[in-house]
């Protein structure tokens, strides 16, 4: 059962789809589908996730291919950055030439 590429659809990879609504917007995860390669994907996305006319960009993106964090990290991986002065500006002295500071 393959249609289009010569694989059986159960090897086809896995795609995660991202539709923007409209301009302005960010694009928001859909939804998932399987194709052969990502022209497919993209088709199939559009077919499946914007029949209704709600979309102006599609993203199609190798599942495989994604890296997220963990909610395991949360804490230690966006913890505020305490350690580091620098990134406040209170750690700066504005000279006396900078006007309007």
């Amino acid at each position: 059962m393959s249609e289009g590429s010569g694989a059986p659809r159960s090897s086809w990879p896995l795609f995660e789809v991202f539709v923007r609504g409209k301009r302005g917007l960010n694009h928001v995860h859909v939804g998932s589908l399987h194709a052969a390669d990502e022209e497919m994907a993209l088709h199939n996305a559009r077919n499946l996730y914007t029949r209704r006319n709600e979309g102006v960009s599609i993203w199609v993106v190798r599942a495989d291919a994604i890296t997220a964090s963990s909610p395991d990290e949360k804490d230690p991986f966006f913890a505020p950055s305490g350690d580091k002065v620098y990134r406040h500006p209170t750690f700066y002295a504005i000279p006396d030439e900078v006007p309007h500071m």
